[in-house]
């Protein structure tokens, strides 16, 4: 039993690096996508996917170097720094969010948003679920904490598609960083739990 116990880890290790490189090239497209897109119609909501698509290119580097030796000490570190992601990206989308419905900025309307959004979204949860599932097997907390990262940054696409969708369609131009908000919240939750755990 004990032989078969190191193939199947370092499958399921192979696995995650996988399921991170993966995610890695996606969220490495997505920021220029997402810039040329936010730019273009001016929305708050693309310009803070494109930055929930950096801290999820950190989490996932991260990820890659706790693979490589997962050491307690180095699992606590590479937790934390997913938490230290967690925090920067709940403080960027209160404030702008907020910014932009005080001063009451309208976005423009963005077709390429709605599209890359909308297939982020589906590839994002596919992720999240190789990630959580390869995570538990391992018993890897950090792999499972940046699964949580990489549902996010679904439940952000989600979002952010549902403001864009509502702005071109029905003109609620407050839906765009109204979007952002709905991030901020679990963003927070998952913070406190990787920097208190």
């Amino acid at each position: 039993m004990a032989t078969g116990a190191g193939p199947r880890r370092d499958e399921l290790l192979a696995r995650g690096r996988h399921l991170e490189i993966i995610t890695l090239a996606w969220n490495g497209v997505g920021i220029c996508v997402l810039a040329l897109a936010a730019l273009r119609a001016r929305s708050v909501a693309l310009a803070g996917f494109g930055l929930d698509s950096l801290i999820e290119i950190g989490a996932s580097t991260v990820v890659l170097w706790e693979l490589a030796g997962a050491a307690h000490d180095r699992q606590r570190r590479a937790t934390r720094l997913i938490g230290v992601g967690f925090v920067a990206l709940s403080i960027y989308l209160s404030v702008q969010s907020t910014l932009v419905i005080a001063i009451g900025f309208h976005p423009g309307h963005s077709a390429l948003g709605i599209v890359w959004t909308a297939i982020t979204a589906a590839a994002m949860f596919l992720l999240a679920a190789g990630k959580a599932n390869t995570g538990a097997a391992l018993d890897n907390a950090v792999l499972q904490a940046e699964g949580r990262v990489t549902l996010v940054d679904g439940i952000l696409a989600s979002a952010v598609l549902l403001g864009l969708l509502l702005n071109a369609t029905l003109g609620w131009w407050w839906a765009d960083p109204c979007a952002s908000y709905v991030l901020v919240a679990y963003g927070v939750r998952e913070a406190r739990t990787a920097l208190g755990g």
